[in-house]
């Protein structure tokens, strides 16, 4: 298993990261080269660049992700091509994509699309915040705890 994360603009990479050390899990980011980071990471974190261009992450995800991996993203469509797959789908507000509340999410974003293409307004998504933040690694945790066990008991939560 490993955990890949949608990386542009993802403000749960760090938090991903430190879960998945604690379980001895690798973590692949996802992420345009625009994103090209020196900054040091742990040796279970690795990356994949890819061109500039509306969703080529999300083409580079679906070609490597494999049945039993985790995927952390807020992109509704890229959750609904991997789901197919046997992937864990985890949005960063915390809840997780499935295959029964999949298709609601697309036909909102379809509506929400055809409101603004005319010209209407819908809200764009709340500030993301420190509860956000530990609902989604609550939430990551026990995810990974039905299908992995930690090697140590961990302050993850503080």
């Amino acid at each position: 298993m490993r955990i890949f994360i949608d990386g542009d603009g993802s403000p749960v990479k760090e938090s991903t990261i430190e879960i998945a050390l604690a379980y001895s899990i690798n973590v692949l980011i996802v992420t345009s080269i625009d994103h090209y980071s020196m900054k040091e990471y742990p040796k279970n974190v690795s990356f994949v660049y890819v061109d500039k261009g509306a969703d080529a992450a999300d083409y580079k995800i679906v070609q490597l992700i494999r049945s039993g991996d985790v995927l952390v993203t807020q992109d509704y469509g890229l959750a609904s091509l991997v789901l197919p797959k046997g992937v864990r789908v985890l949005h960063q507000l915390g809840y997780e994509y499935t295959r029964e509340n999949i298709a609601g999410l697309l036909e909102q974003r379809y509506f929400s699309a055809k409101v603004r293409k005319s010209g209407g307004h819908t809200k764009g998504p709340k500030a993301f915040t420190q509860a956000d933040r530990e609902k989604f690694k609550e939430k990551l945790i026990v995810l990974l705890k039905e299908v992995n066990e930690p090697n140590e008991e961990s302050d993850i939560l503080k």
